[in-house]
């Protein structure tokens, strides 16, 4: 069972509108690929929030899981996208999803079987929203992982946010911009790996995920660095949700014990498809076939 925690949104870009949010993302493309999942997150009682209450149902998550607020909007994020289809985000705030509070329904949850919990760091801006992730996260079972998919916004985190997520992360997803921000923000001054290094050692991280765009990506795991360099792509329409999609094969590899080598591959390909298309998710489910038949193959295998 995978529980993914946070925002569900729409991304409004020039001339459309999708539905976004990287935990509503990830969650998504876990339930395509047959993955026991459940999603959580706050909406508004606007129009907004009532499509998304019915995709979410359409899409097979339970309703319970997501919460009503009569009081504030659903969030939204007007995205730009320049020439080489990188995003710009600007996030409206105070929305429902920065109001989610822990009830019974999440209480439940946490005391069934959950084998990993995905969280980023958006939902927790607020007061309100980080006060109520961290205690689900201090509520959670000790064998129940976490994978917090790091995604700084602007504006929208603080060091305390990435600090108290840190300390109850199992396998931590990040960007190059993003391992320097941290990096920054703890006052490291050597390099890179030593970093990663003492990310894992200062937080007990048992992995480390980093994605540098056209570079490649690499996973720092206990005595191992692997390294997957990646193509270029010439048909991008726009990279939103390429990291979500990542995320997702990540923890798909990492609880079915695969090679770091094979959780690379695999995840670097899931991503470009996902830049072959406007949105963050797939709307066509035989995308996804292929991929099921990976992670139907035999453990270790690559």
């Amino acid at each position: 069972m995978i529980l993914s925690i946070g925002e569900i949104l729409f991304d409004v870009f020039p001339g459309y509108k999708r539905l976004g949010g990287a935990p509503f993302n990830f969650a998504y493309h876990m339930k395509q690929l047959g993955l026991p999942s459940r999603f959580i997150s706050r909406v508004g009682n606007d129009a907004e929030g009532k499509i998304i209450f019915e995709k979410l149902q359409q899409y097979g998550f339970e309703p319970d899981c997501l919460q009503m607020d009569d009081k504030f909007e659903t969030g939204k994020v007007r995205v730009g996208v320049d020439e080489n289809g990188k995003p710009d985000f600007n996030i409206l705030p105070n929305t429902a999803y920065d109001n989610l509070e822990f009830n019974d329904s999440i209480q439940v949850m946490l005391s069934g079987t959950v084998d990993l919990i995905y969280i980023g760091s958006l939902a927790q801006r607020s007061r309100k929203g980080f006060t109520t992730i961290q205690h689900i996260l201090n509520e959670k079972r000790p064998q129940t992982k976490l994978l917090y998919d790091v995604n700084l916004r602007p504006r929208c985190y603080s060091r305390r946010i990435v600090t108290e997520s840190l300390k109850h992360t199992d396998i931590l997803k990040l960007n190059d911009d993003e391992l320097h921000t941290i990096k920054d923000m703890l006052g490291f001054k050597k390099k890179e790996e030593a970093f990663v290094e003492f990310l894992r050692n200062e937080f007990s991280i048992e992995m480390v995920a980093l994605t540098k765009g056209e570079k490649g990506s690499e996973i720092y795991s206990k005595d191992q660095h692997t390294v997957y360099r990646s193509r270029k792509l010439n048909n991008i329409v726009d990279t939103v949700g390429a990291g979500d999609g990542f995320a997702s094969i990540l923890a798909i590899g990492y609880l079915l014990d695969w090679f770091p080598h094979k959780i690379l591959s695999v995840a670097t390909s899931f991503a470009e498809e996902i830049c072959k298309v406007e949105g963050a998710i797939l709307l066509d489910n035989r995308f996804y076939e292929h991929i099921k038949v990976m992670i139907e193959q035999p453990e270790n295998v690559t």
